[in-house]
């Protein structure tokens, strides 16, 4: 890795800062900026990641070490061991994994992928690493196999043929099982792919042999023969062994299990059809879905365990995915919210010739990682720590934040422990191997996801891995749908009306500020005590502009003065209780309508975040609000700020009031290179009533920037200050440069007067808080200006 002089990047960014702001405006030498910074002064690497992996393939793990590992199936496989120890590597063929095998307590995994190779990766270094490789040219593999404290790894392949490769050497021996010797003369024709290898747990030398056509064969490595053939009608797809080496188990493609004893193999010792119905005339049950794999492990003390993916009737249309547990007379079905990938059942002993004591099931899904407990009744899940969660809602939007007080991530961690997780086990999680390793930064970051449910997730991202937090749900504010007609009255978005779209968060204050699709705003304030609110804090604000005359017969004539659609009313702007004043015109078009409707009944709200306000835009003579597009918070003056296609608006969360309500048009001068359209210009429209109070064109520019309830109510001294400079500040930019001076030298007699009263905008934004973003705008924010 090149290094390079953090100063030189520092220098270059002061360097073109002070050029930018000597330059004369008509100076064009000037204006050619001189970059300093070069590419070799950066460098971009990827330094960890985060989440599920996607499109999982195969799993293995390692009962001594208590490693997982997870293929994938574009090429990338992934480690997983206590909380907080992960690891990510890459094949770089980028070829599915189709299996792995771990050497057992050796520190090394073998990988069998999709372009028929296999690989030894060295997993006792601090970066795994592939050792060795070997490529098969002419065979496709199917299946391997490589059994306890052994140096053969056995190569199943589509032409039903078996390869022995040494793994200390990696090479391949001379040793090859053809399929013809394995069958002779049992069958006429081809067995099929090799779909399981295993050896008796009490003798190393017997290989179990499954083909996919249904047969199986007994083969002894010394005498290079086959000792017994099995044969059944239906095809197979695992195979596993009673540890004491007399039996085994076969899974079968029309939903039967098939119970073998070694010495007997004319017929099957025990049929079952675990999820079948049974005929009372003694026929054959009805076909069921096949079973992919089953797992059959010993107890000491009881009945075996029989675990199996599939096999469910073909009549439970669409019934979820299902991992069925079989202890004794007892048939424990498991539902999972996705597809099974695979599954390993985690036992005492690495011993294959001792009871096995299976004390958890991992179950690989498409999207998730599930851990049973067996040794617990009712079969309760294990609480996953690993930050795999992520997409458990798919993510809509992601913040990062650095340089968070310190005090900042206990209070979250301990907001989210008392958050009740109930029907877990209580039994620590089983993969625990591995050790911690350091983090590479000394100080608190955190990132904070949002999610298409509405969900919030705060994540502590200052070590290698992620961890939760906290967690927050704002659809809890809005009312639920009881019935599929009762659906939220948005036509902004088909599905996931509670997603959330921008997120603001001030670390200093803990204010955290969110937009949801739907055209809604949530304020949160962060509460170490629970409380119950009787009524959430509405306001709806009406976020819509429109033109007095587009089009003047006189083609000279400029247009008249846009207004938003807010409210014409005197009344003070306050915020609204429950059930809200939403209403529909006599012709039935829906006007100060919200896309959600906030509940009515109290709201139980556990430490942590807790609602301040609630604002919604509502709906404008049949107009639907517009999707929020940009937020922000300031907490030292209690504002938020947020705006769509239509304009923008300034809000009081302390006061529950608006302070400013502007259409986008109001926010560019006449002369403005960039016209914009509106986006349904309605003519010579009264403005109907709302909750923010922006007058026709009559009204002058300083009484537009007064809050509404400064018609009859008085607000608090810095809300008008703060408008009445932001106003003041904006007819600067947009005035030409040689007018500026004058309005200098009224501007320093403005602030003459008030300089005892609060400091302005300009002088606050000279020293900004840590961790507030602060925002510049280029367009001035009003269109009058004063001569």
């Amino acid at each position: 890795m090149k290094k390079f002089n953090i100063r030189k990047v520092l220098d270059g960014l002061t360097a073109v800062s002070s050029s930018s702001s000597s330059a004369q405006p008509g100076n064009r030498e000037n204006d050619l900026i001189q970059e300093t910074l070069q590419s070799e002064h950066f460098q971009l690497c990827k330094t960890v990641r985060h989440g599920f992996p996607y499109q999982p393939s195969s799993m293995a793990f390692d009962p001594v070490q208590k490693i997982l590992a997870i293929g994938t199936q574009n090429g990338a496989l992934r480690l997983f061991g206590r909380p907080g120890v992960e690891c990510y590597c890459q094949h770089d063929s980028g070829a599915a994994v189709i299996q792995l095998q771990f050497l057992i307590n050796e520190g090394a995994l073998v990988s069998a992928l999709a372009d028929d190779s296999i690989h030894l990766w060295n997993l006792r270094q601090k970066r795994p690493a592939i050792l060795h490789s070997l490529k098969f040219n002419r065979e496709r593999i199917t299946f391997c196999h490589l059994p306890f404290q052994s140096k053969w790894l056995y190569v199943g392949t589509e032409r039903g043929n078996i390869h022995i490769v040494n793994v200390e050497c990696f090479t391949l021996s001379g040793y090859v099982i053809m399929w013809n010797k394995a069958i002779e003369l049992s069958s006429k024709s081809h067995p099929g792919p090799v779909v399981h290898i295993s050896d008796n747990p009490m003798d190393e030398g017997k290989l179990i042999i499954g083909f996919e056509s249904g047969t199986v064969v007994l083969w002894d490595l010394k005498s290079k023969k086959a000792d017994y053939r099995y044969t059944y009608d239906e095809a197979i797809h695992s195979v596993d062994w009673h540890h004491e080496g007399k039996q085994f188990l076969c899974s079968h493609s029309d939903g039967t299990l098939t119970i073998w004893n070694v010495k007997s193999p004319a017929k099957p010792a025990q049929i079952i059809t675990p999820h079948g119905k049974q005929p009372k005339d003694g026929k054959k049950p009805e076909p069921c879905k096949p079973i992919l794999k089953v797992e059959y492990k010993t107890t000491r003390a009881g009945d075996p365990f029989m675990i199996l993916s599939g096999g469910l009737s073909y009549d439970t249309v669409g019934r979820r995915p299902c991992l069925t547990v079989m202890h004794g007379k007892s048939t424990a079905v498991l539902e999972m919210d996705y597809p099974i990938v695979d599954f390993l059942t985690l036992c005492e002993t690495p011993y294959p010739n001792d009871f096995q004591e299976p004390y958890a099931v991992v179950v690989l899904l498409e999207k998730d990682l599930v851990v049973i407990d067996l040794a617990q009744n009712g079969y309760p899940i294990f609480e996953n720590p690993y930050p795999l969660s992520i997409h458990e809602s798919p993510v809509t939007c992601c913040e990062y934040f650095a340089d968070c007080p310190v005090d900042l991530i206990p209070a979250l961690y301990s907001a989210g422990s008392r958050q009740k997780r109930q029907g877990y086990s209580k039994k620590e999680w089983p993969i625990s191997g591995g050790n911690w390793g350091l983090g590479t930064q000394s100080y608190p970051e955190i990132i904070i996801t949002g999610h298409a449910d509405g969900s919030i997730k705060f994540w502590d991202a200052s070590a290698i891995t992620l961890q939760v937090l906290y967690k927050l749900k704002t659809a809890k504010v809005f009312e639920k749908a009881r019935n599929k007609d009762d659906k939220p009255n948005t036509d902004i978005v088909d599905e996931d009306p509670f997603a959330i779209q921008i997120l603001s968060w001030c670390p200093e204050s803990r204010i955290l500020c969110v937009a949801g699709v739907s055209a809604h705003v949530i304020i949160y304030r962060f509460s170490k005590q629970e409380v119950t609110t009787e009524v959430l804090q509405l306001l709806e604000v009406r976020l819509q502009y429109e033109l007095n005359d587009m089009e003047s017969p006189d083609g000279d004539q400029t247009p008249a003065t846009p207004t938003p659609g807010a409210s014409s009313n005197s009344q003070p702007s306050a915020p609204q209780s429950h059930p809200s004043t939403s209403s529909s015109s006599s012709d039935g078009i829906r006007d100060n309508v919200p896309c959600l409707k906030v509940r009515s009944t109290p709201l139980k709200q556990s430490a942590g975040y807790q609602v301040e306000l609630v604002i919604q835009l509502v709906w404008v003579s049949g107009e639907p609000p517009q999707q929020i597009t940009s937020l922000g918070v300031n907490s030292s003056y209690g504002l938020v700020v947020f705006g769509n296609s239509n304009g923008l608006a300034i809000v009081d969360y302390i006061q529950k009031t608006v302070l400013l309500n502007l259409g986008t048009i109001e926010l560019y001068g006449s002369n403005d290179p960039y016209q914009r359209q509106p986006r349904s210009p309605r003519k010579t429209r009264q403005p109907s009533g709302g909750l923010c109070d922006i007058n026709e064109g009559s009204t002058t520019s300083e009484d537009r920037c007064k809050s509404p309830t400064a018609v009859k109510t008085k607000s608090r001294m810095f809300s008008k200050m703060v408008v009445n400079d932001l106003a003041k500040m904006s007819r600067k930019l947009s005035l030409p440069t040689e007018l500026k001076p004058d309005l200098d030298k009224r501007e320093r007699r403005h602030r003459g007067l008030v300089k005892k009263q609060c400091n302005s905008v300009e002088e606050q934004t000279e020293t900004p808080e840590r961790g507030v973003f602060h925002r510049m705008f280029s367009a001035p924010l009003f269109s009058e200006s004063e001569g």
